[in-house]
């Protein structure tokens, strides 16, 4: 059986979130509800993800 679209989205989204927070050092939580935000694009959620982790 093959993945729906919605299964590989989320699957996508959990290795995004994943290597998010292994480069910035954030939680995948908090990598999860940027990409959400803020979409896919890599660079704008590295320059969040820093702000956040420099903020707390």
């Amino acid at each position: 059986m093959e993945d729906d679209g919605s299964e590989r989205e989320d699957r996508g989204m959990r290795l995004l979130a994943r290597r998010l927070a292994k480069e910035v050092g954030i939680s995948e939580r908090q990598a999860r509800d940027l990409i959400k935000l803020i979409g896919p694009d890599w660079n704008s959620l590295l320059r969040e993800a820093r702000f956040l982790r420099d903020r707390n």
